[in-house]
C-alpha cells in the first residue's frame, strides 16, 4: 500500500533537508579550505624555484650585458686614442679622462709592451697588481677579478691593443669595474625581502652583501654545509667548480628558504639568489586568503538563501496546515448544521432535537435545571391544503407556521420535529416569558381562523421535580397540543383530520 505524504512528513522532510545541505556546504567549505592551503604550499614552493631562477637569470645577464657594452666603448676608445696623434703623456692622460667621461668608461687603462699602465692621473708598472700583465700575449678578451687595497674588489676587463703613441708600443687596455657599482645596479628589492649575491667558485663573498640571515656575508659553501644533506651540498660544490646552474632548499630558524645560483659568464662568478618562502606565501597567501573570503561570503549567501527558503516554506506549510484545518472545522460545521438544519424552514430538524434531548436528560439527571419548558406546534389543514391546493401551497404554509413559531419564541430553540409538527425548547429569559408569548399567540391564531390565515394548535409544560426525562415534559405539552387542536376545530379550522 502506498504511503500518504502528509504536512507532518513534509515538515520532517524539509527541515532534515535543510540540515543535510547546509552539512554539505559546511564540509565542502572547510575541505576546500584545506584544499586551498595545500595548493597554495605547492604554489609557494614552484613560484620561488620559478621566481628564483628567472631573477638569477636576468640579474646574470644584466652583468653580462654590462661587461659587453664596456668591451664595445673600449674598442671605441682604442680607435680615438690611434686617430688622435698624441705626442706626449699630458696628452695622453687628457685623452683618457676624456674617453672616460664621454664613454663611460670606468678606470680605463692602457699597457705598453713593458707592463707600464697609463690612466688619466698617473703612471705606474702594473705588472704586481694585474695577473693578466704577466702573460706574454694577451689573444683576445679576458676577464679577472681584482684585488685593491685590502677588500676592495674589482671586475677587470681586458682587450689587446696594437699601436704606437708618444714614442710606446701599447699592446693592451683595460677597465676596472667595482663590485660595488655592480651590486648597486643589480638591487631590485630594497625591503630585502629578496636577497642576493656574487660568489667566487670556492664560495667566497665577492660583493659583500648579506645572503639572508642564515648566510649573511660569510662563504656560501661552508655556510650551507650544515644546513643541507651531504648530497646536496656536494652537487652545489661540484656546480660552483663547473659554473652551473642550480638550486638548494634548505629550513633555517623555523624557515623554509629557497637560493638559486647561475653562473656569470666568463667571470668564474656564481649569482646567488635567496628568497624566504614566507615572503611568496604571503603574497600568494594573501590572494588566497581573499579567494577564501570570497568563497565564504558566497557560501555564506548560500546559507542564509537556504535558510530564508527553508523559512519561507515552513510558514507556508504552517499557513497551508492552518487553512487546511480551518476549511475542515468549517466543514464540518457545515456537515453538522446541514445535519441538523431543516432545510425547508432553516431551523433545527428532529436530529438536532434529538441531540438537545440527550444533552437535557444528562442535566436533568444530575438536577442541574431549574428552568425548563417544551413548547408543542403543530399546523392545523396541512393535509387540506395539499389535497385541494398542492403540495407547494403545503409548503408554503410550514414556512409561514415556522416564521410565526420563530417570531414569537425569539428566546427560545426551535426545531422542526415532522411534517406539520414542531418543537421549542424554553430556557431562561424564554421560560420566564413563557405564558406571555402563548396567550399572544393563541390570541393570534383564532383571528386567524378569522381571515383564513395559519392556524397552529400549541401545548406546553415546564419540567418538574418528579421528571425524568424530557420525554415527560413533551408528551404533558403535546397531550395539551391535542387539546388545544380540538378547541380551534371547533371554531372552524381545519385540522388533518383529526
Amino acid at each position: 500500500m502506498k504511503k500518504k505524504i502528509t504536512e507532518k512528513t513534509f515538515f520532517y522532510t524539509a527541515a532534515l533537508g535543510s540540515v543535510i545541505v547546509t552539512a554539505i556546504l559546511l564540509i565542502n567549505t572547510l575541505w576546500a579550505s584545506r584544499q586551498t592551503v595545500n595548493a597554495t604550499n605547492e604554489a609557494v614552493s614552484a613560484v620561488s624555484s620559478f621566481y628564483l631562477e628567472a631573477m638569477a637569470d636576468d640579474l646574470a645577464h644584466t652583468i653580462t650585458n654590462l661587461i659587453n657594452n664596456n668591451f664595445d666603448e673600449m674598442e671605441k676608445a682604442v680607435d680615438i686614442i690611434e686617430n688622435e696623434g698624441i705626442g706626449s703623456q699630458e696628452e695622453l692622460r687628457s685623452t683618457i679622462g676624456k674617453i672616460e667621461y664621454l664613454l663611460f668608461l670606468s678606470r680605463f687603462a692602457l699597457v705598453d709592451d713593458d707592463n707600464v699602465v697609463y690612466t688619466q692621473y698617473t703612471t705606474y708598472t702594473g705588472g704586481s697588481r694585474h695577473e693578466f700583465l704577466s702573460e706574454e700575449v694577451i689573444d683576445g678578451r679576458t676577464i679577472s677579478t681584482v684585488y685593491l687595497y685590502g677588500s676592495s674588489k674589482q671586475l677587470c676587463l681586458t682587450i689587446p691593443v696594437d699601436f704606437y703613441a708618444i714614442g710606446k708600443h701599447f699592446r693592451s687596455c683595460f677597465v676596472q669595474i667595482d663590485v660595488e657599482d655592480i651590486v648597486d645596479l643589480l638591487i631590485v628589492d630594497d625591503e630585502k625581502r629578496t636577497f642576493f649575491g656574487l660568489y667566487a667558485r670556492n664560495g667566497e663573498n665577492i660583493s659583500d652583501t648579506d645572503l639572508g640571515p642564515s648566510i649573511s656575508k660569510k662563504n656560501i659553501l661552508e655556510a650551507t654545509k650544515d644546513l643541507v644533506s651531504a648530497k646536496s651540498w656536494g652537487k652545489m660544490c661540484e656546480d660552483f667548480a663547473g659554473e652551473k646552474e642550480g638550486n638548494l632548499t634548505f629550513t633555517s630558524h623555523n624557515t623554509e628558504e629557497t637560493l638559486c645560483y647561475f653562473p656569470v659568464p666568463e667571470t668564474g662568478w656564481e649569482l646567488v639568489i635567496l628568497i624566504s618562502e614566507g615572503t611568496i606565501y604571503d603574497q600568494i597567501h594573501g590572494i588566497s586568503e581573499k579567494n577564501q573570503a570570497i568563497s565564504r561570503s558566497q557560501i555564506m549567501i548560500t546559507l542564509l538563501s537556504l535558510l530564508i527558503f527553508a523559512v519561507i516554506l515552513l510558514i507556508q506549510l504552517s499557513v497551508i496546515s492552518k487553512e487546511k484545518l480551518e476549511a475542515e472545522m468549517e466543514n464540518s460545521r457545515n456537515y453538522q448544521s446541514m445535519a441538523n438544519t431543516d432545510s425547508m424552514t432553516g431551523v433545527r430538524n428532529k436530529h438536532a432535537y434529538s441531540d438537545a434531548e440527550a444533552a437535557l436528560n444528562e442535566e436533568i439527571q444530575k438536577n442541574n435545571i431549574e428552568k425548563l419548558a417544551v413548547v408543542v406546534c403543530d399546523i392545523n389543514g396541512l393535509k387540506f391544503v395539499n389535497d385541494n391546493k398542492g403540495h407547494a401551497a403545503g409548503d408554503k404554509l410550514i414556512k409561514d407556521a415556522s416564521t410565526i413559531i420563530c417570531e414569537h419564541f425569539i428566546h427560545g430553540a426551535v426545531y422542526r420535529t415532522g411534517g406539520d409538527e414542531f418543537a421549542v425548547l424554553l430556557r431562561g429569559k424564554g421560560y420566564d416569558t413563557l405564558e406571555t408569548v402563548i396567550d399572544e399567540l393563541n390570541r393570534k391564531m383564532e383571528e386567524n381562523i378569522k381571515n383564513d390565515g395559519v392556524v397552529i394548535s400549541i401545548g406546553y409544560s415546564v419540567l418538574r421535580e418528579d421528571d425524568e426525562q424530557l420525554r415527560d415534559v413533551f408528551e404533558r405539552a403535546d397531550k395539551m397540543m391535542y387539546e388545544r387542536k380540538k378547541e380551534l376545530k371547533s371554531m372552524g379550522s381545519e385540522t388533518r383530520g383529526v
